[in-house]
């Protein structure tokens, strides 16, 4: 593994997708309110979700130029969406919010994890 990106737009489409979705988490519109009441995650601590999201896109983009700070995020993010699709299944709570967000956003992270990392 490299610790700079090969490639340096996949890490800056999944830091712009992390900022968007940060952003609209903020003032949570309904597809976002019901994943996080879906899972049972306490509305107190959404705030929680929204700078591990800002930070994630900082540490992506931060990573473009100081060695091993991107690999770090770009892992971290793929840890977080690990962790969301585990919240979902344990709730049973597989509605289009699970297919779309959860696993698309992994299948985001883990494809700017390859893309950007792995020597090819």
């Amino acid at each position: 593994m490299l610790l700079l990106p090969e490639l340096w737009w996949p890490s800056t489409v999944l830091a712009l997708a992390l900022f968007a979705d940060a952003v609209l988490s903020m003032r949570a519109p309904r597809f976002i309110r019901d994943c996080l009441n879906g899972v049972g995650f306490p509305r107190e601590w959404w705030w929680a979700l929204i700078v591990i999201k800002l930070m994630a896109a900082i540490g992506l983009l931060a990573g473009l130029a100081v060695p091993g700070v991107g690999i770090a995020a770009n892992i971290g993010v793929v840890a977080y969406f690990l962790t969301a699709i585990y919240a979902h299944i344990r709730a049973r709570f597989l509605k289009q919010e699970f297919w779309l967000n959860c696993l698309g956003m992994l299948t985001l992270a883990v494809a700017t994890l390859v893309l950007s990392y792995v020597p090819w």
